[in-house]
């Protein structure tokens, strides 16, 4: 029995068996618990918790989150997360869907992956933090062992969200620092959420609790704000990862005009066409860039409208030519509709990238990892070998 074998679609949902990057190993550290279920989980979920949804039809209710279909209309993009974790309000369910969420990234290639989610988004019903955290780390630890089963190997962890527009960051982060070390699923902390109009300064109190407490976190940032909150973020709140962070971009400057992220590819690309195109750090993309902090890349993401417009426009190669330290993610799989293979294919097709970049990601995405530092040099070592066995037999450019 094949690692695709072993979830209903034949894993990985969003992506072709067939794509040349399918193999190639994989980590996965920006990737949301509640908007990667699979759609007939989600309709069989809320049928059995009494969930009302829009739609019957798995597929039509993915069109529907996905935007493809318009009606009913929603004030905003949480409410649709609202009935993703509608239907994870019990321990059997959260549960489910992590082990759901580990099947899906084993067969999208991925060895070492990082699902977050929010545990103050599942407590509706009465259930208590600390048995939601631990229904997330049953649903990884029985996703690990029908991977194994069926002869692959993945390690799955989880990042405790609080909510930049909650006032229960810190009492998220408390509880991430009172079960880290001793639920082993759990390798950090994040905060997510709208970025614009609520400031990471507002949660200080929280990062700073993690600080003394020795647990890595990671914070949305540069993605619906723009420079100046990525200043926040990593000045401010002293952040390990930056969660998107592709707006660090609009701290660069091209012939002495800041660069707009929404515009800067194809900026760039007009004045090189044109012979002049000096581009100019400013302090805070130097301080990411010289600190090689991690920026979690999400291109099918951040592609639809919210952040820019086409994945043509995502700045991802110039990041990458700038020096910043770039790691590949999907998101949320189900509401973009997409894998990391996808995501993988993507930049190929659209920027051209090969076997070394993948690699610079991989091994990057591999560094930025929560594990210890032996444990991120193990997989550093695995990693490699994997990479070289992949080149040996794949179909793609080297």
């Amino acid at each position: 029995m094949s690692i695709t074998d072993i979830s209903r679609t034949g894993s990985p949902r969003w992506a072709d068996t067939d794509e040349p990057w399918l193999t190639f190993p994989k980590v996965t550290l920006h990737d949301h618990l509640d908007g990667s279920l699979q759609p007939e989980t989600l309709v069989e979920l809320a049928a059995s918790s009494g969930v009302a949804l829009p739609y019957e039809d798995p597929e039509d209710m993915a069109s529907w989150l996905r935007g493809e279909i318009t009606e009913p209309r929603v004030n905003h993009w949480d409410e649709k997360f609202g009935l993703t974790t509608s239907v994870m309000q019990t321990e059997d369910n959260i549960a489910r869907v992590a082990r759901e969420w580990v099947l899906d990234a084993a067969a999208d290639g991925v060895v070492y992956g990082e699902t977050r989610w929010a545990p103050e988004k599942h407590i509706i019903g009465g259930l208590p933090l600390r048995v939601a955290v631990e229904a997330v780390e049953a649903g990884l630890r029985q996703g690990e062992a029908d991977v194994a089963a069926a002869g692959g190997h993945i390690r799955a962890r989880q990042l405790l969200c609080g909510m930049r527009s909650s006032t229960l960051s810190f009492e998220i982060a408390r509880l991430a620092a009172s079960v880290y070390g001793e639920l082993e699923t759990v390798a950090g902390y994040d905060i997510a959420g709208p970025e614009d109009g609520f400031p990471i300064r507002h949660h200080l109190d929280a990062t700073t609790l993690l600080d003394r407490a020795g647990v890595p976190y990671t914070i949305h940032t540069g993605e619906r704000d723009g420079a100046h909150s990525v200043w926040e973020t990593v000045h401010l709140a002293h952040a390990v990862r930056l969660g998107h962070g592709v707006r660090v971009i609009e701290d660069v400057t091209l012939n002495g005009r800041p660069l707009n992220v929404r515009t800067a590819v194809k900026a760039v690309a007009q004045a090189r066409a044109e012979g002049e195109a000096i581009l100019g750090l400013g302090r805070t993309a130097r301080w990411v860039i010289d600190r090689r902090v991690p920026l979690e890349v999400c291109v099918s993401s951040n592609s639809k409208g919210g952040v820019l417009d086409g994945i043509e426009n995502h700045p991802v190669d110039l990041l990458r030519e700038l020096g910043f330290t770039l790691t590949l993610n999907p998101d949320n799989r189900l509401m973009s509709k997409t894998s990391l293979t996808r995501e993988f294919s993507r930049i190929e097709q659209h920027f051209g990238w090969g076997l070394p970049e993948f690699t610079m990601a991989a091994l990057a995405g591999v560094e930025a990892t929560f594990l210890s530092g032996p444990e991120k040099r193990a997989l550093a070592a695995e990693f490699e070998t994997d990479i070289a066995a992949f080149a040996a037999g794949s179909r793609v450019a080297s």
